[in-house]
Protein backbone atom coordinates (compact mmCIF):
# COMPACT_ATOMS: atom_id res chain seq x y z
CA UNK A 1 0.00 0.00 0.00
CA UNK A 2 1.55 3.58 -0.94
CA UNK A 3 2.06 6.16 1.82
CA UNK A 4 -0.84 8.34 3.00
CA UNK A 5 -1.97 11.53 1.21
CA UNK A 6 -2.79 14.35 2.82
CA UNK A 7 -6.49 15.82 2.59
CA UNK A 8 -4.95 18.51 0.96
CA UNK A 9 -3.07 16.30 -1.53
CA UNK A 10 -7.15 14.31 -2.25
CA UNK A 11 -8.26 17.82 -2.68
CA UNK A 12 -5.84 18.13 -5.38
CA UNK A 13 -6.02 15.06 -7.25
CA UNK A 14 -7.53 15.45 -10.88
CA UNK A 15 -10.85 13.62 -10.94
CA UNK A 16 -8.80 10.47 -13.21
CA UNK A 17 -6.06 10.54 -10.31
CA UNK A 18 -8.81 10.45 -7.72
CA UNK A 19 -10.42 7.49 -8.94
CA UNK A 20 -7.22 5.72 -9.70
CA UNK A 21 -6.55 6.34 -6.03
CA UNK A 22 -9.83 5.60 -4.37
CA UNK A 23 -11.96 3.20 -6.84
CA UNK A 24 -11.35 0.65 -5.00
CA UNK A 25 -12.40 1.97 -1.73
CA UNK A 26 -15.89 0.60 -2.28
CA UNK A 27 -15.20 -2.97 -3.25
CA UNK A 28 -15.29 -2.80 -7.19
CA UNK A 29 -17.13 0.10 -7.85
CA UNK A 30 -15.26 2.73 -8.93
CA UNK A 31 -18.68 4.42 -9.14
CA UNK A 32 -18.42 5.15 -5.39
CA UNK A 33 -15.15 7.15 -5.72
CA UNK A 34 -16.06 8.93 -8.88
CA UNK A 35 -19.21 10.44 -7.20
CA UNK A 36 -17.48 11.37 -3.97
CA UNK A 37 -14.77 13.06 -6.46
CA UNK A 38 -17.45 15.94 -7.56
CA UNK A 39 -18.18 16.95 -3.61
CA UNK A 40 -14.31 18.18 -3.30
CA UNK A 41 -13.19 19.88 -1.79
CA UNK A 42 -13.36 18.54 1.67
CA UNK A 43 -13.28 20.60 4.36
CA UNK A 44 -11.55 17.71 6.90
CA UNK A 45 -11.25 14.14 7.10
CA UNK A 46 -14.56 13.68 8.32
CA UNK A 47 -16.67 15.32 5.17
CA UNK A 48 -13.85 13.29 2.91
CA UNK A 49 -15.58 10.03 4.94
CA UNK A 50 -19.38 11.47 4.63
CA UNK A 51 -19.12 12.28 0.56
CA UNK A 52 -18.11 8.02 -0.18
CA UNK A 53 -20.81 7.34 2.43
CA UNK A 54 -23.58 10.20 0.53
CA UNK A 55 -22.05 8.42 -2.98
CA UNK A 56 -23.28 5.14 -1.61
CA UNK A 57 -26.77 6.52 0.06
CA UNK A 58 -27.87 8.30 -2.57
CA UNK A 59 -27.01 5.94 -5.04
CA UNK A 60 -29.79 4.06 -6.88
CA UNK A 61 -31.09 0.65 -5.62
CA UNK A 62 -29.30 -1.33 -8.79
CA UNK A 63 -25.82 0.20 -7.65
CA UNK A 64 -26.27 -0.52 -4.37
CA UNK A 65 -26.93 -3.99 -4.50
CA UNK A 66 -24.21 -4.37 -7.32
CA UNK A 67 -22.30 -2.70 -4.49
CA UNK A 68 -23.38 -5.69 -2.18
CA UNK A 69 -22.95 -8.22 -4.75
CA UNK A 70 -19.63 -7.32 -5.07
CA UNK A 71 -18.15 -7.86 -1.59
CA UNK A 72 -16.22 -11.94 -1.31
CA UNK A 73 -17.84 -14.24 2.10
CA UNK A 74 -15.95 -13.86 5.06
CA UNK A 75 -13.30 -16.55 5.19
CA UNK A 76 -14.33 -17.90 1.78
CA UNK A 77 -12.63 -20.44 -0.36
CA UNK A 78 -11.59 -17.35 -2.41
CA UNK A 79 -9.99 -15.56 0.49
CA UNK A 80 -8.65 -19.15 1.63
CA UNK A 81 -7.04 -19.06 -2.03
CA UNK A 82 -6.41 -15.85 -2.08
CA UNK A 83 -7.89 -14.58 -4.51
CA UNK A 84 -9.55 -11.40 -3.07
CA UNK A 85 -9.22 -7.85 -3.60
CA UNK A 86 -5.57 -6.73 -1.35
CA UNK A 87 -7.27 -4.83 1.00
CA UNK A 88 -9.89 -7.44 1.78
CA UNK A 89 -7.43 -9.64 2.35
CA UNK A 90 -5.59 -7.29 4.73
CA UNK A 91 -8.39 -7.19 6.68
CA UNK A 92 -9.73 -10.41 6.83
CA UNK A 93 -5.90 -11.49 7.88
CA UNK A 94 -6.04 -8.80 10.83
CA UNK A 95 -9.42 -10.49 12.06
CA UNK A 96 -7.54 -14.11 12.04
CA UNK A 97 -9.68 -15.44 9.22
CA UNK A 98 -6.83 -16.27 7.70
CA UNK A 99 -5.28 -18.99 10.22
CA UNK A 100 -8.60 -21.00 10.98
CA UNK A 101 -8.99 -24.38 11.90
CA UNK A 102 -10.75 -26.57 9.68
CA UNK A 103 -13.59 -26.41 11.86
CA UNK A 104 -13.65 -22.97 12.08
CA UNK A 105 -13.45 -22.67 8.15
CA UNK A 106 -16.52 -25.47 7.91
CA UNK A 107 -18.50 -23.23 10.04
CA UNK A 108 -17.68 -20.07 8.34
CA UNK A 109 -18.38 -22.01 4.78
CA UNK A 110 -22.20 -23.58 6.25
CA UNK A 111 -22.94 -20.15 7.77
CA UNK A 112 -22.25 -18.50 3.98
CA UNK A 113 -24.06 -21.17 2.07
CA UNK A 114 -26.88 -20.39 4.44
CA UNK A 115 -26.60 -16.72 4.08
CA UNK A 116 -26.57 -16.08 0.49
CA UNK A 117 -28.68 -18.76 -0.11
CA UNK A 118 -31.54 -16.92 2.27
CA UNK A 119 -30.60 -13.23 1.58
CA UNK A 120 -28.87 -13.80 -2.28
CA UNK A 121 -25.85 -11.90 -1.44
CA UNK A 122 -23.19 -12.38 1.01
CA UNK A 123 -22.40 -11.23 4.89
CA UNK A 124 -21.04 -8.60 5.46
CA UNK A 125 -19.09 -7.07 8.32
CA UNK A 126 -16.74 -4.61 9.09
CA UNK A 127 -13.89 -7.13 10.67
CA UNK A 128 -11.15 -4.33 11.03
CA UNK A 129 -10.83 -4.59 15.04
CA UNK A 130 -12.95 -7.58 15.41
CA UNK A 131 -12.22 -11.14 16.28
CA UNK A 132 -13.10 -14.35 14.20
CA UNK A 133 -15.59 -15.04 17.49
CA UNK A 134 -17.02 -11.71 17.12
CA UNK A 135 -17.76 -11.99 13.23
CA UNK A 136 -19.18 -15.62 14.08
CA UNK A 137 -21.51 -14.34 16.95
CA UNK A 138 -22.70 -11.77 14.24
CA UNK A 139 -23.06 -14.31 11.91
CA UNK A 140 -25.29 -16.31 14.04
CA UNK A 141 -27.66 -13.49 14.86
CA UNK A 142 -28.14 -12.03 11.80
CA UNK A 143 -28.67 -15.01 9.62
CA UNK A 144 -32.05 -15.28 11.10
CA UNK A 145 -32.77 -11.79 10.27
CA UNK A 146 -35.10 -10.22 7.68
CA UNK A 147 -34.09 -9.53 4.03
CA UNK A 148 -34.81 -5.68 4.58
CA UNK A 149 -33.00 -5.77 7.76
CA UNK A 150 -30.02 -7.20 6.36
CA UNK A 151 -29.75 -5.08 3.63
CA UNK A 152 -30.05 -2.00 6.07
CA UNK A 153 -26.97 -3.74 7.64
CA UNK A 154 -25.37 -4.84 4.78
CA UNK A 155 -25.02 -1.09 3.81
CA UNK A 156 -24.19 -0.03 7.53
CA UNK A 157 -21.34 -2.25 7.26
CA UNK A 158 -19.87 -1.34 4.37
CA UNK A 159 -20.21 2.83 5.03
CA UNK A 160 -18.14 1.10 7.98
CA UNK A 161 -15.57 -0.67 5.50
CA UNK A 162 -14.73 2.08 3.98
CA UNK A 163 -14.81 4.87 6.69
CA UNK A 164 -12.11 2.15 7.69
CA UNK A 165 -9.85 2.37 4.27
CA UNK A 166 -10.28 5.90 4.07
CA UNK A 167 -8.16 6.64 7.93
CA UNK A 168 -5.98 4.22 6.14
CA UNK A 169 -5.37 6.10 3.27
CA UNK A 170 -5.80 9.77 3.95
CA UNK A 171 -4.40 11.59 6.96
CA UNK A 172 -6.34 13.58 9.60
CA UNK A 173 -4.39 17.06 8.79
CA UNK A 174 -4.77 19.50 6.08
CA UNK A 175 -8.01 20.22 4.34
CA UNK A 176 -9.32 22.87 2.49
CA UNK A 177 -7.24 26.52 2.11
CA UNK A 178 -9.55 29.39 3.89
Amino acid sequence: MSQPLSLLDVNTLSPAEFVSRFGDIAEHSPWVAENAAAMRPYADHAAMVLAFQAAILHAPYDLQHALILAHPDLAGRAARQGVVADESKREQEGAGLDTLTDAEFERFHRLNDTYRARFGFPFIFAVTGASKYQILDAFENRVGGTMAEERLTAIAQILRIVRFRLEMRVTQEGGTRQ
